[in-house]
């Protein structure tokens, strides 16, 4: 399939869905795509973890959404040892671009659910990383996978050390959500002595007061908290 990367990408063309690329383009405001919905997308990557994903990769130009995209879901199917995945990992991470790759891409490697500390400082190193959108894939593989009692109070450290930027501000935000459904107490510790921002210290409790997990008067507490 992928010998001829031409005939690879008219392959991925029959697979466009003209109303889903209206609709996503706007939402990951990307003009540069094929409309693929992303289960199927996930099917074709399955598919190249299988086959020679190496040459895939090779040839990969990563002009469109979908090569991209299918780049970083390949890599979630390979079943490697993380020592062998990650210089593969790292090869891919300046090709993320928008937000929905970073998100579906981490959410997708299923190895760092396994590799413990391994993975929590490959994070870290990531959080460092000039890239907004490295950093940003950083903080969703936090949401995804360390949000446990072993690790609640170093994501909090982390927290207050992160690059000033919508997209990575959002990611924050969420994260700090998701750590209040499972670790109310904990959080709202830190929501009252952090260094977060005045923007992103309220979206994180918008985030919150719009999860179903709230009751209402809850909500109506943290709607007291945010910041004039």
């Amino acid at each position: 399939m992928i010998e001829n990367y031409n005939d690879f990408i008219n392959y991925l063309y029959s697979y466009q869905d003209l109303e889903y690329k209206k609709f996503h383009s706007k939402i990951i405001l990307c003009d540069n795509l094929i409309g693929i919905r992303t289960p199927i997308l996930k099917k074709i990557a399955r598919n190249l973890s299988k086959d020679n994903y190496k040459l895939f990769f090779k040839l990969n130009k990563h002009n469109l959404y979908e090569e991209k995209l299918l780049h970083g879901l390949t890599l979630g199917y390979l079943g490697l040892d993380f020592n062998d995945l990650e210089p593969l990992l790292e090869e891919f991470l300046p090709f993320m671009d928008n937000w929905a790759i970073c998100d579906l891409t981490a959410s997708n490697l299923k190895i760092f659910s396994k590799i413990d500390g391994i993975g929590f400082n490959t994070i870290k190193k990531y959080l460092k990383n000039k890239n907004f959108w490295i950093n940003r894939f950083g903080f969703v593989l936090l949401i995804d996978y360390y949000i446990n009692d072993k690790y609640i109070n170093s994501i909090f450290e982390l927290l207050n050390n992160y690059k000033d930027e919508y997209y990575v501000k959002m990611s924050i935000a969420w994260l700090v959500s998701m750590c209040y459904i499972k670790y109310p107490n904990k959080t709202l510790i830190f929501l009252k002595n952090n260094k977060l921002d005045k923007w992103t210290y309220n979206k994180s409790i918008q985030k919150i007061i719009e999860s179903r997990c709230i009751d209402k008067n809850t909500k109506e507490m943290l709607k007291e908290m945010k910041l004039k």
